[in-house]
């Protein structure tokens, strides 16, 4: 833990006794590995852990009237009390920014993100987000665990296109966040990667770490004494298309590291077309077709996030849901098979 978050933990935070929720639970039965704070996030899904974790440390919620610490393990017939501060979350500002919706009901919507665009607002100025488009569009959306991400369950790389499921209830919200802790939720994304991939499909069961030179990279970590930085990271590939110097894969995501994919294909020696980040190149129409604009049309990763398939949070009914390709790649995909159809 940073010395930040350690700082973060020692703050009081301000109750007004008078607007404060006084809430008394009761545990049934042992919870085996069940810590508090995991436990009382999970039953209020509005309050972050580590609000969780500040209210235990200052003994705004204790366990059969004593203070007690945020990895404690609950017993049956555990006494909970809690007094929980008057939210007053910042609001994010709604804005007109048109969303793509590939499927919406009462609990859930699916969106088809474009790319350059971020998932949600670090402050609350900050506008032209995901969250701020949704706030303008939806009714309702959940809690989350924090005010600038309201419905976010899960997120997408700023100009990583394609599906991104956003809840509208709390219940819907921790339901789909639990399925994706449990990885039952099945992705799989398509990208265009530089050169000609020798075999069909394979596994890259490669950790992931931050990069120890550049700080907002991530990198392969394989040497002993990298390892215990880094992060088990698992990805299936299968090739979908061949073009000439370019292929179309599937990528399936088994475990999910920050830029897991764009780090992995880099590291087989295919890195993501336009991801200049992970040693792609800025892609033109004459770098394609050897003729037209050399003027690049993309310059960023060409990632999609093409499927997802997982059980819908209420109903419990099997979903699959597509999102097709946003216009830039599409065009890179139209220039890759007119230049295969003429050679």
């Amino acid at each position: 833990m940073s010395n930040h978050d350690q700082d973060i933990l020692k703050r009081p935070i301000p109750i007004d006794d008078a607007k404060a929720r006084h809430v008394r639970l009761r545990i049934r039965r042992k919870l085996p590995g069940r810590r508090l704070d995991k436990y009382l996030h999970g039953r209020f899904p509005h309050l972050s852990r580590t609000t969780i974790q500040r209210l235990i440390r200052q003994g705004a919620i204790t366990v059969n009237g004593g203070p007690t610490k945020p990895s404690y393990e609950m017993a049956g017939g555990d006494i909970i009390e809690m007094v929980i501060p008057d939210p007053e979350p910042p609001e994010v500002v709604p804005e007109d920014i048109p969303v793509d919706i590939v499927y919406e009901d009462d609990y859930l919507i699916a969106i088809n993100k474009d790319e350059g665009i971020i998932c949600h607002p670090a402050r609350a100025e900050q506008t032209g987000t995901i969250v701020n488009a949704l706030a303008f569009y939806a009714n309702s959306l959940s809690h989350g665990q924090d005010p600038f991400r309201p419905g976010i369950v899960h997120r997408l790389d700023k100009n990583t296109t394609g599906i991104m499921l956003v809840a509208k209830t709390d219940e819907a919200h921790w339901r789909l966040a639990l399925q994706f802790e449990r990885r039952t939720i099945q992705k799989t994304y398509l990208a265009v990667v530089h050169g000609e991939m020798n075999l069909d499909g394979d596994t890259i069961d490669a950790p992931i770490g931050v990069h120890p030179v550049v700080r907002e990279k991530f990198a392969v970590m394989i040497r002993e004494n990298r390892i215990n930085v880094a992060k088990n990271a698992v990805t299936h590939y299968e090739v979908a298309e061949r073009f000439r110097d370019f292929t179309l894969v599937r990528l399936m995501p088994k475990t999910g590291r920050t830029h897991q994919l764009r780090v992995h294909m880099s590291y087989i020696g295919h890195p993501i077309a336009g991801d200049t980040m992970y040693g792609g190149r800025p892609i033109s129409e004459k770098v394609i077709t050897g003729e037209g604009s050399e003027e690049p049309f993309l310059t960023h990763q060409a990632l999609h996030a093409w499927r997802i398939a997982f059980r819908h949070p209420i109903l419990e009914t099997p979903l699959e849901l597509e999102a097709p390709f946003r216009p830039r790649l599409r065009k890179l995909m139209h220039l890759l098979r007119r230049a295969r159809s003429v050679e």
